[in-house]
């Protein structure tokens, strides 16, 4: 907002999300603290509150509120929340292919791929549910250890890891929608 006269100013072109949401630029965050910036940020910007306000500050609200849905989604979340912090440390993300990963881990992928194609009932859905909370829980902790070593390159690594989980929930999602 401008100091003077209290209109909504555009946001700024690149701005820095931990910044925005107050937290300290950490893969480590308290996801309370954040949800109250969220919550407190939309209260002031939503656009709601612009509806009678010249059509210029109609736009810039729908863009921080925008903006401010951007920062709380990729904060909150481990993996998003990780390639953010190695893009502003300028670690290229480059998609990671299958050779760069270790073969053992890669084949663990497969197989769990596979099963997981062949599940044919709640019960064993479940179980890989369970499984891939338990290896991004585990990777989480493995990437925090990493960013507070200032190991980006082993962040890295474990990043490309919850990656492929990430794709694994997205499959037993997709499989749990009944068709």
């Amino acid at each position: 907002f401008c100091p003077g006269c209290q209109a909504l100013q555009p946001p700024a072109p690149r701005p820095d999300l931990f910044r925005m949401m107050d937290c300290d630029r950490s893969f480590r965050i308290d996801a309370r603290q954040l949800q109250r910036r969220f919550r407190s940020l939309q209260r002031a910007v939503h656009p709601d509150r612009f509806g009678q306000r010249p059509p210029k500050e109609q736009h810039y609200s729908e863009q921080h509120s925008s903006l401010i849905n951007k920062a709380y989604q990729t904060l909150l979340n481990p993996l998003s929340r990780g390639l953010y912090l190695l893009e502003l440390s300028g670690v290229e993300l480059a998609q990671e292919t299958d050779y760069d990963a270790d073969s053992a881990f890669l084949m663990e992928i497969m197989e769990i791929n596979e099963k997981l194609a062949e599940a044919k009932n709640e019960d064993n859905l479940e179980e890989f549910e369970t499984l891939i909370k338990v290896k991004q829980e585990e990777l989480t902790r493995e990437v925090a250890a990493a960013f507070e070593k200032d190991d980006l390159q082993e962040a890295k690594k474990l990043l490309a890891k919850m990656k492929y989980f990430a794709n694994l929930e997205d499959k037993l999602k997709a499989k749990k929608i009944p068709s």
